[in-house]
Order: C-alpha cells, then structure tokens, then sequence
C-alpha cells in the first residue's frame, strides 16, 4: 500500500513542477485580464474539475478576488443570469473539450467576457476560445491504472493557487486584509486579535524577584497556574522567566533545592512579545523554534513586565474566556 502512496504523492509533485517550468507569458496575461476587469471572475468545470473550479472561486474571494463558481449544466437552465458584461470566465477541464463548457462559451461570449482556460490540452477546442490559457496537461495521473484524474486535478488547483496568489501580490493584500475576510476561525482570530487581548495579567501571573528563594517560587506558581513566574527587577523591567521545566532541571542537578534563589533558576532574556502584536506573529515566535515554546512574557516597549501569554491562550481568543 505504501509504495503506491508514495508513487501517487511523487507523481503529482513532478506533475506540478513541471507546470511551474511552462509558466510564461499566458500567466501573465490571464493574471492582467482579472486584474483590468471591470466584473468578478467565474470559474467553472464538470466533474472533478468542477471540484477544482468551486475550491479556485473560495481561493480568489478569501484573496481579495470577487469570484463565484458556476455549474455549467445548470447554466443554461437560469444560471447564466451570474454572468454580467465585464466577468472574466476560468473554464477548467483535462481534455479541454467538455461539452458542456463547448456549448457554455458562445453565450458568455456574447455577453462580453473574456476567457481564460486551466486545460489539460493546450491545442484544445475550448484552448482556442481563451485569450490566455494555463497548461495544466500530466504525463499519468499516478494510480496504478492512470485512470484516476489525481495529478490533472492537483496541477489545476496549484495553477489556480499560483493565480490567486499572483494576484494578491499584485493588488498588495496583506494579512490585515485576509484577517478581514476571515473574521471566524482560528487563522481570522488569530490575525484579527492581538496578545493584549488573551494574556494574564496583575494578580493573575506569579511575580518575584532574583531574591525570591525557590520555594517560594514553587508556591507563587501554584498558586496562579500559569505554568510560570516572571522575575522581575526593581524597576519591573524583566529579569527572567521561570517555567515548570527549569524547575525540573534545577532538581535534576541539585540535591538540596533550599539555598537557591530564582535568579539561580530562571532563564535570562527570554524571548517575549509586545500587547501589540497579533496572535498570528506570537505564535510564529512560540513554534517557529528548533524547541518550542508554550507561553511568553509580555513585555512593554521598554521591557517592562506586563503580564503572560501561553499557547492555550491564543487557540481559546475568542472563543470565550479563556481558562488558566
């Protein structure tokens, strides 16, 4: 089973790669017609290209792309009234002589849409009617049979993404935008909020100083389970960070816990976050590590201690109070 996984995955990789090298001045253009076009653009296929084109339109709108899908089939039977004078039309089909898409064009053509085809045959029927197509053709599909539109359908998507994402790059759509079409879900709240919206903060979070003796330590964090105790200086700048773990590996190398103090345990200079940054950017710095990370201190412009954030936090943002 495996071997045939693995065949079907490699397949489809050089599929796509090779739809990278054959990218060229067609991309170019199908990427100016969306851009210049006074409607939305309309994708659509049958069957699994159908599939490709509905994922294609979700893709453009969460973008900054107004797009919608349009079945083919049901286009002549009242759905046609989506097109307006203006739209650009994505048609996605292997063979590029789908039928329904063949007797689909000359309407739309009519209309004043331009066309702009992710086909599988580039000397295709439905090649001839675009102003600007993608070559999206395989060599196989992947299965043991190349009965299965696998790579043909995966080469489609990606040509589809590389488009949407030409085009977010052209229009200069940023993660403030994407949080704006993404209000609900872990990826919105986590673009739309920011740390001083889910960190503890005053009695919540166990604070002590260099002096404080280990102990002591252990209590404070027990008392406010966190998961760690932030040492501060006189003037609240922060010292260190004490977690579960450096507790753990102060027992491991002493025999007698008692004469320590927290600055003999702690982590100088941990790594910390601002209020002001957004969940997304604290969760790059807790994960994008070699080790990662399962909370950090907040700290003001002036590295003064406000408070913590832990991992927990920024999955539950939003979604109610958070839970220590």
């Amino acid at each position: 089973m495996l071997p045939a996984a693995r065949h079907l995955l490699e397949t489809e990789a050089r599929a796509i790669a090779r739809a990278s090298e054959r990218l060229g001045d067609d991309f170019e253009r199908a990427a100016g017609l969306i851009l210049e076009a006074e409607g939305r653009v309309i994708t659509t296929g049958m069957g699994k290209s159908g599939y490709v084109a509905r994922k294609l339109a979700a893709t453009l709108c969460a973008t900054g792309t107004p797009a919608s899908f349009l079945h083919p089939a049901e286009a002549v039977h009242g759905d046609l009234g989506l097109v307006q004078s203006g739209d650009v039309l994505i048609l996605i089909s292997k063979s590029g002589a789908t039928e329904e898409l063949i007797r689909l064009v000359p309407r739309l053509q009519q209309a004043g849409v331009a066309c702009i085809g992710i086909l599988g045959k580039t000397d295709s029927p439905l090649a001839r009617v675009c102003q600007a197509v993608l070559d999206a053709q395989v060599d196989q599909e992947g299965d043991l049979h190349n009965l299965v539109p696998a790579a043909s359908a995966i080469v489609a998507a990606a040509l589809g993404d590389a488009l949407a994402v030409s085009l977010m790059k052209a229009r200069q759509f940023g993660p403030e935008d994407f949080g704006v079409f993404h209000p609900a879900g872990q990826l919105g709240r986590n673009l739309r909020l920011h740390v001083r919206d889910a960190m503890h903060t005053g009695d919540a979070v166990a604070w002590v100083t260099p002096e404080t003796t280990v102990r002591e330590v252990v209590i404070a964090m027990t008392q406010r389970s966190l998961g760690a105790a932030c040492v501060l200086n006189p003037d609240r700048s922060l010292a260190g960070l004490i977690t579960d773990g450096d507790l753990r590996r102060a027992l491991e190398h002493h025999d007698d816990i008692r004469t320590l103090r927290a600055a003999d345990v702690m982590t100088a200079r941990p790594l910390t976050v601002q209020p002001a940054a957004t969940l997304r950017e604290a969760l790059v710095l807790m994960e994008r590590r070699p080790r990662q990370l399962s909370l950090l201190p907040v700290v003001d412009p002036h590295g003064c201690a406000l408070g913590i954030l832990r991992l927990h936090d920024v999955y539950q943002a939003g979604l109610g109070k958070s839970q220590p």
